[in-house]
């Protein structure tokens, strides 16, 4: 009986098992201490090296052995470990469709009534068209890659996927029970019926503003809740990257660390292609590519240090509309949208990249239908993902439970461990993918507003 307890339920059976635990919460009391000295991006700086160092010793204790989850005692470590690391991502997964939900109703309730039809449809397709690039770019470099085909742990033959046609494919995104579909985490379904909801907020606001007044303010109210919420839980994030991270190597060996290195690699190459069409349609605008980098070069700076989208736009507005020339309105009203919508780096590349890698791990086969699937609900679900650091899982996170990979989210642990790398590139993006959406339909309603003198 005793046994048991401690194999099974107590999952404690070895020394080593008590010591490796007993670091960690140390580590965590060190963190902890840390996080009053520096700030939040350097204290995930630091929590990936002690997570890296932490799995290192492990690895070292256990003499590197070839298959370490045939170690007991490093079995209950990591057990131990995902406690706090997978806990964090549960977390994560908790708030992801009520902030889907009320980003979207708030968005299109508070757009401006100025011009507001050519401005937030060209917007709006900009943003979904260069999102749904972004993501067919990743796609690509992701099967070159290939990543995950060597960390495969299911099999084809035991996964099957039933082959669905486009059009059913398309119908199943439509959310027929709405409560079910957030119940199932089908945030597709959710973005639709939030669309739905902020768009007859609008309507009636003109006739019956005092009836649904109330309601418009506890969308507000519950906005800054479940932001507020969201970012009490990223800031636990330099906890759950050391024991993220340490399981990782502690559970695959040192060799763990080249699949996270590809993945590093694909990633920044992605970002980098991206950044290039984004200056091919800067040129098309009528600018100079390298002027352009030139005025708006502070704002990706901040970007890419900073990693917050919502943090830069201040920045953002000014390097457009005063190094630019873009309508201040525009500007304003294109790049706060941009902060929670259509997100080139982190609601495109990023989860493209992880739901190729997540399928080659899981054996799912990556046919035609999936694909299509899978560009519709990261443009789709691009819609209202914050621009504050961290939310990028939140994106994958939404994602893959649309494309029905939910089940497999623990899976990219080590990639969520080494997120501040990835962080900055994908920051960086998105705030270059609003500054060129606002440059290219600043562009097109000035031709607009000069054709309609000409004619008047």
């Amino acid at each position: 009986m005793s046994n048991t307890f401690l194999s099974e339920f107590l999952m404690i059976t070895n020394i080593h098992s008590i010591l490796m635990i007993a670091l960690l919460i140390g580590l965590f009391f060190v963190i902890n201490k840390m996080s009053k000295k520096f700030k939040f991006n350097k204290l995930m700086i630091i929590s990936i090296f002690i997570g890296l160092g932490l799995g290192i010793l492990i690895q070292s204790i256990a003499k590197f052995p070839q298959k370490p989850s045939q170690i007991t005692w490093i079995n209950e470590v990591t057990t131990w470990y995902g406690l706090f690391g997978n806990g964090f991502m549960d977390l994560l997964k908790m708030i992801v469709v009520p902030l889907v939900l009320v980003s979207i109703i708030r968005v299109i309730m508070n757009m401006e009534e100025k011009n507001l039809g050519k401005l937030t449809f060209s917007s709006m397709f900009m943003f979904f068209a260069t999102t749904a690039i972004a993501a067919i770019i990743a796609v690509i470099v992701g099967n070159i890659f290939d990543l995950g085909s060597n960390l495969q742990v299911i099999s084809s033959s035991e996964e099957i996927r039933e082959i669905t046609s486009l059009p059913d494919t398309i119908r199943g995104l439509l959310p027929s029970n709405p409560i079910k579909a957030m119940a199932d985490g089908n945030t597709v379904a959710v973005v639709i019926l939030a669309a739905f909801i902020g768009i007859a907020i609008r309507r009636l606001s003109k006739k019956y503003l005092d009836i649904i007044k109330p309601f418009m303010d506890f969308v507000e109210a519950f906005y800054k809740i479940i932001v507020s919420v969201s970012i009490t839980i990223i800031k636990l994030m330099p906890y759950a990257v050391v024991p993220l991270l340490a399981s990782t190597i502690a559970s695959r060996g040192i060799a763990s660390l080249f699949d996270v290195l590809d993945f590093i690699l694909a990633l920044y190459i992605s970002v980098a292609i991206v950044f290039i069409v984004h200056l091919l349609i800067i040129t098309l605008s009528g600018r100079n590519p390298i002027t352009y980098i030139k005025d708006g070069s502070k704002a990706l700076i901040l970007a890419f240090t900073s990693r917050s989208s919502l943090g830069t736009l201040p920045v953002t507005i000014e390097a457009l509309t005063e190094n630019m020339k873009v309508d201040s309105g525009t500007a304003s009203f294109v790049t706060s949208l941009g902060s929670n919508m259509g997100m080139n780096g982190c609601a495109g590349i990023y989860p493209a990249l992880v739901s190729v890698m997540l399928a080659n791990i899981a054996g799912i086969e990556m046919n035609f239908t999936f694909y299509i699937m899978l560009i519709i609900v990261i443009t789709i679900s691009s819609l209202g993902i914050a621009g504050i650091p961290g939310t990028a899982t939140m994106a994958v996170s939404v994602v893959i439970s649309g494309m029905g990979m939910g089940t497999y989210f623990p899976l990219i642990g080590a990639i969520i461990a080494i997120d501040p790398i990835l962080d900055m590139g994908r920051t960086m993006l998105n705030v270059n993918g609003a500054m060129t959406v606002a440059v290219t339909v600043d562009k097109l309603l000035k031709n607009n507003e000069k054709k309609e003198v000409k004619i008047a």
